[in-house]
């Protein structure tokens, strides 16, 4: 029996495309942001940022080393949010009609500069929304100082909630954050691009549900 839910938050319930982020460097005169963002991963400059480790201006201040002289903090920071898309309102409401029925939770790789900006784009689109009151708790990478799909993320949420990972699903819509939940014994759902947790939801808890 499935008696817990924890939603990934990027392409589950907000809508992203990083492809966006990837145009808007090119805007800026980055032509090979392809390759710089895979500089950057390799010395960890993301990982610093999604688990809290660095500060949001000391990130753009070490972007900006390797971009044109005459690109500006702010438009870095609007390059580096423009993946981040809207809300659905059916994934909104749909959390809602089940937030009686199950505790949920929210599990999120993310950071300071993309939580801001979220947080803004909610309040303009669904001002009638009260994220907090959506998930029991919310956990986001930056906070914790942890990040998906290592078990002590994971491990971090069932313990502090006391949740048996068999009674909980997780869905998330890449699939090594899937194998990570796994590891820990979660049961899971990867969601597919074409898929609508609305949708979709409903039949999976039947089915283990049954």
């Amino acid at each position: 029996m499935i008696k817990n839910i924890i939603f990934d938050f990027g392409g589950v319930i907000l809508g992203i495309d990083y492809q966006k982020t990837v145009d808007a460097f090119k805007a800026l005169g980055v032509a090979n942001f392809d390759e710089l963002y895979s500089q950057h991963q390799q010395n960890h400059l993301f990982d610093l940022l999604e688990t809290g480790k660095i500060e949001p201006e000391n990130f753009i201040s070490e972007l900006q080393k390797d971009l044109p002289p005459k690109v500006t903090p702010k438009e870095i920071e609007d390059a580096w949010n423009a993946l981040l898309l809207s809300y659905p309102r059916n994934r909104i409401d749909y959390i809602q009609k089940i937030n009686g029925d199950f505790p949920l939770f929210l599990l999120s790789n993310t950071n300071a500069i993309h939580e801001k900006y979220f947080s803004e784009r909610l309040e303009q689109e669904h001002p009638d929304v009260n994220w907090e009151l959506l998930f029991d708790q919310i956990y986001y990478s930056h906070e914790v100082g942890m990040r998906k799909p290592n078990a002590e993320i994971f491990e971090l949420v069932l313990r502090e909630q006391g949740l048996d990972p068999t009674e909980t699903l997780f869905i998330d819509d890449t699939l090594q954050h899937i194998e990570g939940a796994k590891n820990v014994g979660l049961q899971t759902h990867h969601l597919q691009k074409e898929e609508e947790i609305d949708e979709v939801l409903p039949r999976i808890l039947a089915e283990l549900n049954q």
